[in-house]
């Protein structure tokens, strides 16, 4: 005979943890957003270091923000909460 298949442990579980896909792309567009606006504002301060530094740091929120993409469209995620 076939045996049952067992059920799932539920979402949230110590088994199957929630993702935080979802929080980590609302950080890390606000994360962008802040940076390019400092590092415009340290530009016209004529600090070009620091505006240099800033608008690295918004390359890598952009890259990150790519990997959560490709991440969620690999899981095939269509769920608008923070958490999955």
């Amino acid at each position: 005979m076939r045996r049952r298949r067992e059920p799932r442990p539920p979402r949230g579980s110590h088994d199957r943890p929630y993702s935080a896909l979802n929080l980590r792309l609302v950080l890390a567009s606000l994360g962008i957003v802040v940076c390019l606006a400092l590092g415009w504002a340290a530009w016209a301060d004529d600090l070009p270091v620091l505006a240099a530094v800033l608008w690295a740091l918004v390359a890598v929120g952009v890259i990150d923000i790519l990997v959560v993409l490709r991440r969620r469209r690999q899981r095939g995620s269509r769920s608008h909460s923070l958490f999955e």
